[in-house]
């Protein structure tokens, strides 16, 4: 039986816990699965490529069928250099499956044997999104509940000049 690779691919500025949520459901469901974190030079972004590799690598340690590489080239080149079949995408809501229907019909003109695969996050990360998550930060707001712990406190130290936010409450 032939083992079906994915590629998740987003720029993951910053990888937030929906990002995490999809990594972990998607490494359930493909025998490998490699995180792409695309250097997308439209998007202003405020961590390095290689800071948003080491956060997702620490964020998803330990589960073994996964890995977390950069690219800077078109999706399906950077599929076909992966030797995926897949492409996972996360899908939040009605305005994110028009952009993305519309990526994923290109992409199969592109390469015609690369198959795309949308997930819904969990209902507790459906309405999280980086832009959100720095918008948030930058007003000193508590993103916490949203961000692994290590973004929590890059991020603090990025927009908010080290002042710390009120810290997650741990659960009981």
């Amino acid at each position: 039986m032939t083992k079906i690779k994915a590629v998740y691919p987003g720029s993951f500025d910053p990888v937030t816990l929906g990002h995490v949520d999809l990594i972990k459901r998607g490494s359930r469901i493909f025998d490998e699965l490699v995180v792409g974190v695309g250097d997308n030079l439209r998007k202003g972004a405020l961590f390095s490529p290689e800071e948003r590799v080491e956060f997702i690598k620490h964020a998803v340690k330990g589960i073994k069928n996964v890995k977390v590489v950069p690219f800077s080239s078109l999706l399906v080149e950077f599929a076909r250099k992966e030797s995926a079949h897949v492409i996972l995408k996360g899908l939040r809501a009605v305005s994110d499956f028009d952009y993305e229907l519309q990526m994923s019909l290109i992409n199969r003109r592109m390469a015609t044997k690369l198959e795309t695969v949308f997930m819904m996050p969990s209902e507790e990360f459906s309405f999280v999104s980086s832009s959100l998550i720095k918008e948030i930060a930058s007003h000193r707001g508590n993103v916490s509940s949203m961000v692994p712990d290590e973004v929590q406190e890059a991020l603090v130290e990025r927009l908010s000049q080290g002042k710390p936010t009120r810290s997650r409450k741990k659960k009981q």
